[in-house]
């Protein structure tokens, strides 16, 4: 189907629910633009990550990032007793990620790679026949599973994500003479406006409360419920192992800060950013920056403690990231060496991606693991950005 017929067809099914049901959170309407079964962003395998999608992430940049999480999850191995292990990860795109890290063990660690199952958990049919093309070479150590076929796993070793938590509908809020306001979708001739009115669900005000954070006057930001839910749900299903989560955002008083008084809500198309979501419906991406303090708390409360958090840089300094750097060169011509480094530099460059995002890794049934990826210091990166349970 064209573009412009998705659109219209996504748009008459939320006028639909609009006319049944009144206004919608705008939860709601980002969770039909995104995840429609037939239409949505994601789950019609519209989204494309890399030069030819919407947007990069770290492992469309370069094969060494999922080196790198190979080598971080070979000690967690380790850690467990270096027997069977499963690698869970959610949202994988295209499938590079699991491509790398794939590569890295059959290649230098080859009896972790014998011990292996990597399960895919993804929404769309489209995705998961492009990742079995890529993976083809590896179909033995890979399975692929729906969400809900996840819900009563006992996995020991690692549920792995990245950027899947900045992809999950939010609720959008404002405070308005000081109280919470939520903002919902109304229809507006034939098209969408936006209106504010009580919160949908008493979470968002207890959201708020539990962190002991009051938005300014006027001030607007996104409350990701869900990614409260999906630390739950991943909790559930490990039995013993960790958590890692990769994603850009903040700790909860960076990111509510007046500093940032329009929030971080934002859309995608072809590499451009983009501030309409009621235009190209199922045709962009939707996003917002993630609260780790909330990750943290919710997964204290339900068994997942937390190993440490830090920026991308740290982690992939850590892990040697520098050291491979140096040896890529080799057998390379001088301008082709030149060029795959400052590629590879942009994930750990100060100010983009390699501050911006952000290295979460959670535990269960271990007692104070050090994962290789969190040791340091570094110089200008405080020791307090890690924290041991």
């Amino acid at each position: 189907m064209e573009g412009a017929a998705v659109s219209e067809a996504l748009r008459q099914i939320i006028a639909e629910e609009i006319k049944a049901k009144g206004p919608l959170p705008f939860a709601r309407f980002m969770e039909h633009c995104l995840y429609h079964p037939q239409y949505g962003y994601y789950a019609s395998g519209t989204g494309r990550r890399g030069r030819e999608g919407d947007y990069y992430t770290s492992p469309t940049v370069h094969p060494i990032f999922g080196a790198l999480m190979g080598r971080q999850l070979v000690q967690m191995w380790r850690t467990l007793g270096a027997g069977a292990f499963e690698i869970v990860e959610m949202g994988g795109g295209e499938g590079y990620l699991c491509l790398d890290i794939l590569n890295y063990l059959q290649q230098e660690e080859p009896q972790f790679y014998d011990f292996l199952l990597y399960r895919m958990v993804e929404v769309s049919p489209v995705v998961v026949e492009r990742q079995r093309r890529l993976l083809a070479s590896h179909k033995a150590r890979v399975a692929w599973h729906r969400p809900e076929e996840m819900a009563n796993q006992e996995i020991q070793g690692c549920f792995l994500s990245n950027e899947l938590v900045d992809s999950f509908p939010v609720h959008r809020v404002v405070m308005k003479a000081g109280a919470l306001q939520e903002v919902y979708v109304d229809l507006d001739k034939g098209g969408f406006k936006e209106v504010q009115g009580d919160p949908s669900t008493p979470e968002l005000v207890g959201y708020f409360r539990g962190l002991g954070i009051t938005l300014a006057e006027g001030q607007q930001a996104e409350v990701n419920l869900e990614a409260v839910r999906w630390v739950q749900r991943v909790a559930k299903g490990l039995k013993q192992g960790f958590v890692i989560t990769i994603d850009y955002g903040y700790p909860a008083d960076e990111l509510y800060s007046p500093l940032r008084p329009a929030g971080t809500f934002l859309c995608y198309q072809g590499h451009k950013a983009l501030s309409d979501p009621y235009a190209l419906l199922g045709l962009q991406d939707m996003t917002s920056h993630v609260d780790f303090t909330s990750l943290i708390a919710a997964g204290e409360g339900v068994g997942l403690k937390c190993t440490g958090l830090v920026p991308q840089y740290r982690f992939l300094l850590a892990l040697g990231i520098l050291e491979r750097l140096a040896q890529l060169g080799n057998g390379k011509g001088e301008g082709e060496a030149l060029n795959e480094r400052l590629t590879i530099k942009n994930l750990i460059l100060p100010g983009g991606m390699g501050e911006t995002f952000k290295v979460l890794i959670q535990h269960k049934g271990i007692d104070k693991p050090q994962p290789e990826g969190l040791r340091g210091p570094f110089p200008g990166v405080p020791r307090s950005s890690v924290g041991q349970g």
